[in-house]
């Protein structure tokens, strides 16, 4: 399952995806009903489609060099800013790997007229997606905020590439210095967190700009100084090597004025130098062997291929997908469906500027013979080369392609809206609209120019990496940069290198003289204008729940049923989530081939999921193609086979699911954190991450899966969310059509009984061993008094300031002033029932002791004696209200913000009516409903980490301390 957290911006990662499983069933005969459920048009031409994909925009550049794009989109009063430096870790000389990712989070920590943290100065303005990344050929900043605040943000972003070195200084150095290091470890603490490092190394030659990853090594990373970030940002971070791209309520007029006023005064740097990269070449293939803390042994295949800007790349990567990335491709159909050798594959390419990286990768099934899987792995690969794909096959990938595209179009900004897509074309292909230029070609390619483009690439040498289940060696810990030797095992981050030779830095220059440019104000900021939402009902008694976006020619439809995780048989633990997980892999007319190729035509997207609460199968179709895209959907909610073999070959791979989450650490605190919580007997108390239990899903049969669609996913417990390019009078026929005529079983519909056992939750830390842990991943958690049905919107807010936010108390306290954690936080998971407060830090192994000393201390703090401040109420109020007109901007956001009303009892008008809530709400109301709701001395800790490491650290903390072992 996936939590839905109520906190906005802090979106912990203390829920795991819905498993998306696909095996394949054989088709039947139709019967007549099925007939009708199944008809459909022909989908929509490829050279309709890309004729829909359209980004108007007009350019200027100022005399200092900054390159601007300007995109106008009236649909809401937002403005997304982003800008794009044309530097990354491609750009890194010798010894300086992962500086310009370090660089990047030093410029969210204030510049000479804005000093303290940037997001911090965001939230102030109601930004929403915001962020800043870096890669090898570039790094990022954007966000996107009201029309009336867009003044304050061109002053933050000019004042920080114009003014920064001013407040830079050695304590926020060194900060960010251990900011970054937890994130680098948090990235290898996760299975398969060591393959990046030996791919490079294995597939660039010494020297090469790629072959050093963008977080760079502890050894590097100790050593950065001042100096460094002085000529970093002299060097790279001039207008001269920017572009600036403004989409959504501005013009190309009123754009040139701001940025003329915010970035015309700031003088060029030095002339950009590019850092060329030849597309290197395997002398002949590679074998290498890892082992790692995993449940499947993984099989990749990787190669290097051209960038962006060559031609052939689009074709390789319809290449890919025909191969093994559609839901209907050579791999699955071979190897997961037919063969079951199999639980997961994947091809893919990850482009670059210079060049790109393709990857097969093959999660072979527990027991199968890795070494035979490869064989035959190579032998499709070579088939696959000589005959090439289908005209059919060709045209369902380019379909997939430009339906994607046109979807993440409907955002101006975020990480893949028309911001994104100019910025990138402009900054990689100077030409704002390389778009248009690949999208055509995508919808021209052909079986020879896709089998032409395969054969002269992936025909190449391969790099042929296995990852199998074992320890982890000193060999490859010292790819990442880690260690010292092949004996060594893992050390401390050290404030300085401890080998380094006394005063070898070199001196950092005094820092310029501060400027003095003046914080503009806020301009007056609407209050948010939710879309209507109308109301209609089947003949057969469905609500029907609709709201109108036309941004793009897309409409979004989730029928949602009250079941979920919190309706599995506690018995059997898994139902729910094997049961979805067959929805789309097979009706009794269509198989999981003819399921996954009718959507890769029509561009249609079909997903079932279960949240705690609801089990929900959504729709993501093109408007031209809706139709035919309800009657898939349909097919698949109605029809489900549960064929026996089907069943049985699903189990195993949930079952390896299963044993995977036993490899993750956010996913074993997820499920062990639950049952502690609510007790075995409540709905809730359960993994959260929704698989089940290795004995639950083993001991599910198929009668079980059919009685959980009857009882649950039946009509007369249903809801048809909509949102998207339509009208509800254009709606109602075609959804009376694919379910007008749905009758509901005979059987009882299921009901959920809510109840708390009399358990004693003890308050204690919980410690499950994960050796060669480099970094412990603590989830603690403590039931509130209240539900989501109270709609407890004070206490959410509280949660802003103790956890919630960038700026939060727990935040600031380990990310920020103690950098022990990349990330920490609280967070109120949006479930329908009893509330939990969850605390979440992922922090360094030596440090895990008194980051649990100093969370607790942070949460008792702001419960008792230092509750919320003026200030703190202020900028979380503000923050709340600016951020609602960015907050619902796309069809997607709309439907999860309708489907989050009717969950919990909801007015349609809610959203309008909280400005009005936030404004009313004081510092001393946040206090009260925290304090009633939260007790923090019951908190019940659990830390996934090296208990040999972190056992010794617990004593301290004046909890009792016991081990925890997930044996189902």
């Amino acid at each position: 399952m996936t939590l839905s957290f109520l906190s906005r911006r802090l979106p912990l990662l203390t829920g795991l995806s819905a498993i998306a499983l696909m095996p394949a069933l054989p088709a039947a005969a139709q019967s007549p009903a099925a007939q009708s459920v199944t008809a459909s048009a022909a989908p929509a031409p490829l050279s309709s489609l890309v004729a829909k994909v359209d980004i108007p925009y007009e350019e200027f550049t100022l005399k200092n060099g900054l390159r601007v794009i300007v995109h106008t989109d009236r649909k809401a009063p937002i403005v997304a800013v982003s800008v794009w430096y044309h530097v990354g870790s491609r750009f890194e000389p010798a010894g300086k790997t992962g500086f310009a990712h370090l660089f990047e989070h030093l410029m969210f920590y204030g510049s000479e007229n804005a000093d303290g943290p940037f997001f911090g100065r965001l939230e102030d303005i109601g930004a929403t997606d915001w962020n800043g990344t870096t890669w090898f050929d570039r790094t990022n900043y954007f966000e996107t905020v009201p029309t009336g605040a867009l003044d304050r943000a061109l002053f933050l972003e000019s004042d920080r590439m114009g003014h920064l070195l001013g407040a830079v200084t050695q304590q926020k150095l060194d900060t960010q210095r251990g900011v970054v290091q937890n994130e680098k470890r948090m990235g290898e603490n996760e299975p398969y967190g060591l393959v990046e490092y030996a791919q490079l190394a294995a597939l660039m030659p010494e020297g090469h700009p790629y072959r050093h990853s963008t977080i760079g090594s502890m050894a590097d990373l100790n050593a950065a100084s001042l100096a460094d970030v002085q000529s970093w940002f002299k060097t790279h971070y001039g207008p001269n090597n920017a572009v600036l791209v403004l989409a959504g309520d501005i013009d190309a007029a009123t754009a040139r004025t701001k940025v003329e006023k915010w970035f015309g005064n700031i003088p060029a740097g030095p002339a950009p130098q590019d850092v060329d990269a030849s597309v290197p070449t395997l002398d002949k293939d590679v074998e290498k062997l890892m082992h790692d803390h995993v449940a499947a042994t993984r099989l990749y295949r990787n190669w290097v291929v051209p960038g962006v800007n060559s031609a052939a790349l689009p074709q390789l990567d319809l290449a890919m997908a025909v191969f093994g990335g559609l839901g209907s491709s050579r791999l699955d159909n071979a190897l997961v469906r037919d063969e079951k050798v199999a639980v997961s594959v994947k091809a893919s390419v990850q482009p670059f500027e210079k060049l790109s990286l393709a990857e097969i990768t093959v999660d072979v099934k527990p027991g199968a013979d890795p070494v035979a899987v490869g064989k035959r792995l190579d032998q499709l690969l070579a088939d696959y080369l000589a005959k090439g794909p289908s005209a059919d096959e060709v045209q369902r990938a380019a379909t997939r392609q430009l339906s994607g595209t046109i979807g993440g179009l409907e955002k101006v900004g975020g990480f893949s809206g028309k911001a994104v897509t100019l910025a990138e074309g402009a900054v990689y292909s100077d030409d704002p609209g390389k778009y248009k230029k690949d999208l055509a070609i995508y919808a021209a390619a052909t079986p020879q120019s896709v089998a032409q483009a395969a054969r002269k690439w992936l025909g190449r040498p391969v790099l042929r990496l296995t990852v199998a289940p074992g320890e982890r060696s000193a060999a490859d810990n010292a790819l990442a940069g880690n260690v010292k030797g092949e004996g060594a095992t893992h050390q401390p981050a050290f404030f300085r290198d401890p080998d380094a030779p006394a005063g070898a830095a070199p001196a950092a220059a005094t820092p310029p003289a501060r400027t003095k440019v003046a914080e503009p104000p806020i301009e007056p900021v609407k209050d948010l204008d939710f879309p209507a939402v109308e109301h209609a009902t089947l003949k057969n008694g469905i609500p029907v729940i609709f709201a109108r976006r036309d941004a793009v020619p897309t409409v979004q439809v989730s029928v949602a049923f009250d079941a979920g995780n919190a309706a599995d048989d506690k018995e059997k633990l898994g139902t729910a989530g094997l049961t979805v997980a067959l929805l789309d892999e097979g009706t009794t007319t269509r198989s999981s081939v003819q399921i996954a190729e009718e959507q890769e035509r029509l561009g249609a997207a079909i997903s079932a999921a279960n949240s705690m609460d609801r089990t929900s199968v959504g729709l993501f179709a093109l408007k031209p193609n809706l139709d035919a895209s309800l009657g898939l959907l349909a097919d698949v909610i109605r029809n489900p086979a549960f064929r026996p073999e089907e069943v049985e070959r699903l189990r195993g791979q949930v079952l390896t699911r299963i044993a995977a989450e036993k490899t993750q650490p956010m996913a074993i605190a997820q499920r062990m954190l639950p049952p502690m919580l609510y007790g075995t007997a409540h709905p809730y108390g359960i993994p959260f991450t929704g698989s089940g239990t290795e004995s639950g899903v083993k001991a599910v049969t198929r009668a079980d899966l059919t009685a959980f669609h009857d009882s649950w996913m039946r009509p007369d417990n249903a809801t048809i969310f909509v949102a998207g390019n339509s009208t509800l009078a254009e709606m109602m026929p075609l959804l009376e059509k694919r379910f007008g005529d749905w009758k509901a079983p005979a059987s009882a519909k299921g009901t959920k009984l809510f109840r708390m056992d009399r358990m004693r939750r003890v308050p204690r830390i919980v410690l499950v061993d994960k050796p060669q842990s480099p970094q412990s991943l603590i989830l603690a958690g403590v039931l509130t008094n209240k539900a989501g049905t109270d709609n407890p919107v004070t206490l959410l807010t509280a949660n802003e300031v103790l956890g919630g936010s960038t700026t939060s108390r727990l935040t600031m306290d380990l990310r920020e002033t103690k950098g022990w954690a990349y990330g920490a936080g609280t967070a109120l998971p949006g479930v329908k029932e009893t509330i939990p407060l969850l605390v979440y830090a992922p922090v360094q192994t030596d440090k895990t002791g008194e980051s649990i000393i100093a969370a607790r201390q942070d949460v008792k703090d702001y419960l008792t004696t230092k509750g919320t401040t003026q200030a703190e109420r202020d900028q979380t109020i503000n923050s709340q209200i600016l951020s609602l007109p960015g907050s619902f901007e796309t069809s997607a956001d709309l439907l999860a913000a309708m489907m989050r009303n009717h969950l919990i009892g909801r007015p349609d008008d809610y959203y309008e009516t909280l400005p009005k809530t936030y404004r009313a709400m004081t510092a001393a109301d946040m206090d009260k409903a925290a304090r009633e709701a939260i007790n923090p001395d019951n908190l019940i800790w659990v830390v996934v980490g090296d208990a040999k490491l972190v056992r010794p650290q617990l004593d301290a903390v004046g909890l009792p301390v016991e081990m925890g072992t997930l044996a189902d």
